[in-house]
């Protein structure tokens, strides 16, 4: 048991590497750069109703769900799992040092403002961290299954408009609804003075923020797609590809 453990170990580690080698850095980059920009944004809330509520993350969130579309058409859900989870570590790595930061004391100018902003909430960021998780690990899974039932054409534009837009929906309504139940319902009425939200206003605020996303990603999912097509005519990552076919015979 002990042996087969460590041999599984080994062999997602082993993976872990070939794959960074094999996905283009660029679209690595804006993944994880997009990952901290959202968890940053989400502290402004640009709008909000009774029955919706947009934080300034939408205006990237789009991109990490595009990369995670992308890596999987071409890579395999697996794949856009390990690259989700080391954008959720460097996240946190990155929400570490700006805490770190923000409790130096300074007497040079006034940077309460600065402070406020990149110290963060301990529980927002619990939040954002357990809904990106799951959010991801849906939307990569959702979008393979999708992805496979086209049988005649799997590669073409329907099938890949139908994968990312539902996977990309579904996904982002989970993503909005743990992270308001979280957030709202569990802490929110302990730290922000009795303020909370009851779980039906999460659901139609998690439901109608996820439409408003679901417009940002038909928007751009072309761009998606002919990255995708240019990935596969030129080869990318045969290394990886080699590797997850060898594996399977195994």
């Amino acid at each position: 048991m002990k042996l087969n453990l460590k041999s599984e170990i080994k062999k997602e580690i082993n993976g872990t590497k070939i794959l960074l080698r094999s996905i283009p850095a660029t679209v690595v980059t804006l993944f994880v750069v997009s990952v901290i920009c959202m968890n940053l944004l989400a502290g402004k809330t640009l709008l909000q109703l009774e029955w919706i509520a947009l934080d300034a993350g939408i205006l990237i969130s789009w991109l990490s769900f595009m990369c995670m579309d992308i890596i999987t058409k071409h890579f395999g859900p697996k794949a856009s799992n390990r690259i989700s989870l080391l954008a959720v570590m460097i996240n946190l790595l990155t929400c570490l040092i700006f805490f770190v930061a923000s409790v130096i004391p300074s007497n040079a100018n006034d940077y309460t403002a600065f402070d406020s902003i990149f110290g963060g909430t301990w529980f927002i960021l619990l939040g954002s961290t357990v809904a990106f998780i799951a959010s991801a690990l849906i939307n990569n899974s959702l979008n393979w299954f999708i992805g496979s039932a086209f049988k005649k054409n799997p590669n073409g534009k329907a099938a890949y408009a139908a994968r990312t837009y539902i996977s990309t929906f579904i996904g982002q309504f989970f993503d909005n609804f743990i992270f308001s139940v979280i957030v709202f319902v569990f802490f929110a009425p302990v730290f922000w003075n009795g303020f909370c939200w009851s779980v039906l206003q999460c659901a139609s605020c998690a439901l109608t923020g996820a439409c408003a996303e679901l417009i940002m990603e038909i928007i751009f999912s072309p761009i998606g797609y002919r990255i995708t097509r240019k990935w596969s005519s030129n080869a990318v990552g045969r290394e990886y590809l080699e590797f997850i076919e060898k594996d399977k015979i195994k």
